[in-house]
């Protein structure tokens, strides 16, 4: 995973010096880099930010959810909420089968239809002792085989060591929110 995150940490250099507000090529460049340490697609990559004052999250990546809505933390059904209310990182291996907020899979990423989110992991970004996003890593197909392997302990470690990279991207796009 050394390479993987060389090459993310790279893509933050170089967003850190343009300045300005990355472009959607850019974010979508985040999405594979991230995507790559998990070997899953930038579609299967969701980064969101949170906007403690509204008490809500929004979506930083996929850009295209931006425009959908935001997810309040007080949601008893969305994972990215209980991910910022309880702190902590978990995997969830059969999503369509557990309770969940689906508006979101309805927006036509590239996918073929009928591929959903099938296996998540969901880990907080912290920045000091603040959340201020999460990010989510999803194997989706139309059947729990077809999407892949289960994640693992390994696999949310190594998600979770993301943090600080991650608290650095939503740094450079909170202008976005």
């Amino acid at each position: 995973m050394e390479t993987k995150t060389t090459d993310l940490d790279s893509l933050l250099e170089e967003l850190d010096r343009g300045g300005g507000l990355p472009a959607a090529g850019q974010l979508a460049k985040v999405a594979v880099a991230v995507g790559k340490c998990f070997g899953v697609g930038p579609d299967e990559v969701a980064i969101l930010a949170l906007n403690a004052k509204q008490q809500n999250l929004s979506f930083v990546i996929p850009g295209q959810l931006r425009q959908v809505g935001t997810i309040p933390l007080s949601s008893n059904i969305a994972l990215v909420a209980r991910t910022v209310r309880e702190r902590r990182a978990e995997v969830v291996n059969k999503f369509t089968s557990a309770r969940h907020v689906s508006v979101f899979e309805g927006v036509p990423l590239g996918r073929q239809q009928g591929e959903y989110i099938q296996k998540i992991m969901s880990a907080p970004i912290i920045e000091g002792t603040e959340v201020v996003g999460v990010v989510q890593i999803s194997r989706k197909g139309q059947t729990l085989s077809s999407a892949g392997p289960d994640f693992t302990q390994k696999d949310l470690t190594a998600l979770r060591s993301l943090s600080p990279a991650l608290m650095r991207f939503l740094r450079i796009c909170r202008k976005i929110q």
